[in-house]
């Protein structure tokens, strides 16, 4: 299963949860689970729902056996059985605008309130922040290059002269310091020849917003999200939305008009212009 993995370039993430989905049937079932049956699995997915397993550990773990039973096992018919659930969809929360910048200014150090700027700034994922490169900033054509992002996919994102700015502010504290290398890392780790973690962010912004009084959960991902939501309330056509978040389906864009409250405000209510009975 490993070789099979191997050789679609299946991302390590993704190799490790396929095979801890293999390994809790084979402990379910006490035996080898390729002598399983299409009852067996049927079973096995009951046994996961009554435990109260959370719907996408379910529809992992069935995406996961099916990638065992049909390609490393060679049996399609015998995980017919398995049926994926439905995950019901969630609106993003958002930070304002105000506290934004509360949360910015909260920050003490450089490096992290810059890569808190790149993630609001230009909607990057965490991911995307940690593993940009000083080569990566243009600032002439003013644009970040995101190398192979979520899907494996390169885009260009936006630099703002702004972004720009707390980016190059960043850049001559972190030569003066020794931590950014030539060719190296733009936001590094301890050890500047790795880049920084997404624990160490996480509990960077998560330090900062309870600095700024912020009693929301803040994450990186909620920079990312209120990105998108304050360009929607600027009126930014979503189609170029979608481009720079890096979304593949105009559907998973659209989710933030519906937290866009700004717009919500600016609709006519037909209630408001019926006609007055005469």
């Amino acid at each position: 299963m490993i070789e099979d993995m191997t050789m679609r370039k299946l991302a390590p993430k993704t190799q490790t949860s396929y095979i801890r989905a293999v390994k809790k049937l084979a402990d379910y079932l006490g035996h080898s689970p390729h002598t399983v049956s299409a009852e067996d699995l049927r079973q096995f997915q009951l046994h996961l729902t009554d435990k109260g397993t959370s719907r996408i550990t379910i529809n992992t773990t069935i995406t996961a056996l099916r990638f065992f039973f049909e390609v490393t096992v060679g049996n399609k018919d015998i995980v017919g059985k398995l049926k994926t659930v439905p995950v019901p969809r969630k609106l993003p929360v958002v930070l304002s605008r105000e506290e934004v910048s509360r949360l910015l200014e909260a920050t003490t150090s450089l490096k992290y309130k810059a890569a808190f700027s790149v993630a609001y700034g230009a909607g990057l994922r965490m991911n995307e922040v940690t593993t940009l490169k000083v080569s990566d900033i243009d600032g002439e054509r003013k644009t970040l290059h995101v190398e192979q992002g979520k899907g494996r996919k390169d885009r260009y994102a936006m630099l703002s002269p702004a972004l720009l700015d707390i980016l190059h502010r960043w850049w001559k504290e972190g030569r003066a310091s020794g931590l950014l290398l030539n060719g190296g890392w733009l936001f590094p780790g301890q050890n500047p020849v790795n880049p920084i973690s997404n624990r160490q962010l996480s509990r960077a912004i998560i330090a900062a917003a309870a600095d700024a009084g912020i009693n929301k959960r803040v994450t990186m991902h909620l920079l990312r999200h209120s990105f998108a939501t304050h360009l929607l309330e600027q009126k930014v056509d979503i189609r170029l939305i979608q481009v720079l978040l890096g979304h593949s389906k105009l559907e998973t864009t659209s989710l933030y008009a519906q937290v866009a409250t700004d717009i919500l405000q600016e609709v006519t209510s037909p209630l408001e212009i019926l006609p007055i009975p005469t």
